[in-house]
């Protein structure tokens, strides 16, 4: 039998297979069913800045500067009986550490520079294993450049690493002008990871309506492929873990990105449309391909197909590009 363990942050880990930030992990049974079923480590869902800045305001509105009303204020939680989303959030990490026997990764997302990445200390100390800082921000003004963006996120990163000692990797959106520069400036800075890519819900419209529509678009298989190349890439270049994130639904997909140099494997609309069981099922499939290939680790695999030995992967895309328009062919009975 291969032997399928990793590591991730530091952490060793059973197998590469791990389920990212989804509601899943509000439930601590359903987390429960996803380690049964072979994660090897699990994602928390994240705790937004905006969440937690509107706790803020509505203690300070009802119960430190309280309306004068009488009869209204008698409807109004007690302070010491209010539960913040911050509270439920530890205690959710407390209960999953005394139930579970793999890692948990706490997730904190925002974007703003006004010491809300404090939270991290709370969840360290609540047993959080890692961290991982989803920083994002979506640049409307043309007056931000890209590299004030990028500093500010190494702002986070920087103020983060000064309060825990805990790994944190970085979750990023594909959308830098240069990804292995940041990244090299990301470990700098402290980080452990970095996990690619985030996805990005895009709001749509509604023709009959005229309204503006926010839905949750899962993955599909075809999105294996942006990620797959930067992790081959980065793989060789950079001392940080590297997540692949976003498409991966069964056992090729892991593969994929594992022979690209990924350390771990994130999952999470394949979970939600189809259960743990999708755990239990790549792993299975993963050993099978191995064996019949002689492999005997997942650490022999990783990263063998990776661009580390490539002088200049700029111009290996390139070619790659060339390539693929030249070999388009119209299906049969399509005439141009």
């Amino acid at each position: 039998m291969p032997d399928l363990s990793t590591t991730y942050l530091g952490l060793a880990l059973k197998n590469p297979l791990v389920p990212s930030s989804t509601p899943l992990s509000h439930n601590i049974d359903a987390v429960l069913h996803l380690e049964d079923a072979g994660a090897a480590a699990v994602v928390m869902h994240s705790l937004f800045e905006e969440d937690v800045r509107n706790d803020e305001l509505m203690i300070d509105r009802f119960l430190i500067h309280p309306d004068s009303s009488g009869e209204a204020s008698g409807h109004l939680p007690f302070a010491s009986n209010y539960e913040s989303k911050l509270d439920s959030y530890l205690e959710q990490i407390e209960s999953l550490k005394s139930r579970l026997a793999i890692p948990v990764v706490a997730s904190l997302n925002g974007a703003s520079l006004s010491g809300w990445v404090e939270l991290g200390k709370e969840m360290q100390d609540a047993g959080a294993d890692a961290l991982e800082l989803n920083a994002w921000y979506m640049p409307g003004d043309p007056k931000l450049s890209g590299e004030a963006l990028e500093d500010r996120y190494l702002a986070l990163l920087r103020e983060l690493k000064t309060l825990v000692s805990i790994p944190v990797t970085m979750k990023l959106s594909p959308f830098f002008s240069s990804l292995p520069h940041f990244a090299r400036q990301a470990e700098t800075a402290g980080a452990a990871g970095v996990s690619l890519f985030n996805r990005f819900f895009q709001p749509d419209i509604d023709l009959e309506t005229l309204r503006v529509v926010d839905r949750v678009q899962l993955s599909t298989s075809a999105d294996v492929l942006l990620t797959m190349r930067w992790i081959a890439i980065l793989k060789g270049r950079t001392g940080l873990t590297l997540a692949a994130t976003g498409g991966v639904h069964n056992a090729n997909d892991a593969l994929k990105m594992l022979l690209a140099g990924a350390d771990v494997v994130h999952m999470a609309s394949a979970l939600l449309r189809r259960g743990p069981q999708v755990l239990t099922e790549v792993l299975e499939d993963m050993t099978c391909w191995m064996e019949a290939r002689e492999y005997d680790s997942v650490s022999q695999l990783k990263g063998s197909m990776s661009q580390q030995n490539l002088p200049d992967p700029s111009a290996f895309a390139r070619a790659s590009y060339l390539h693929a328009l030249d070999s388009f062919t119209p299906p049969p009975g399509v005439r141009y």
